[in-house]
């Protein structure tokens, strides 16, 4: 083929339009993930007695709190990445205290007047929560990486 150079290989950084469908894929990947993980605490814990009546266990209630995490989380990780001027050390923490803040209305249930908030069935809430934010933390990484120093 005469006339004809080879295609370069561009190290230049892919197109915004590129970048955001990679995040949008790595966010909805990360709420898939998280929603199946979800859906095995469920089962678990309702074949070790949690109470079918917990509604927090269903998949009407637990999907759309999952993606709803995983993005208002990705909102929270790029306001951080973008604004501290130690994101890694920032987020080192404030993930973690984050996560234990949300136990507190899963705690609030014990004994109050939700149906079949049993103990079991609170902790398998808290599971729940740990699970996506650990699923969306392995997502934001990826999509949303944290500059290095």
């Amino acid at each position: 083929m005469t006339g004809s150079a080879p295609e370069a290989v561009s190290s230049a950084p892919p197109a915004p339009r590129s970048r955001s469908l990679t995040v949008l894929a790595g966010l909805l990947a990360a709420a898939v993930v998280a929603i199946l993980g979800n859906l095995v605490v469920a089962v678990l814990a309702r074949a070790a007695g949690a109470s079918g009546d917990f509604a927090p266990l269903h998949p009407s209630a637990y999907v759309p709190l999952t993606v709803f995490g995983v993005g208002l989380g990705a909102i929270g990780w790029a306001v951080v990445r973008r604004a501290a001027k130690n994101p890694t050390g920032l987020l080192r923490w404030l993930v973690p205290v984050l996560v234990v803040v949300s136990f507190g209305p899963d705690l609030a249930l014990l004994g109050g007047g939700t149906p079949g908030s049993g103990a079991l069935a609170v902790a398998a809430l808290m599971v729940m929560h740990v699970v996506v934010a650990a699923v969306a933390v392995a997502a934001y990484r990826r999509v949303l990486p944290l500059p290095v120093h």
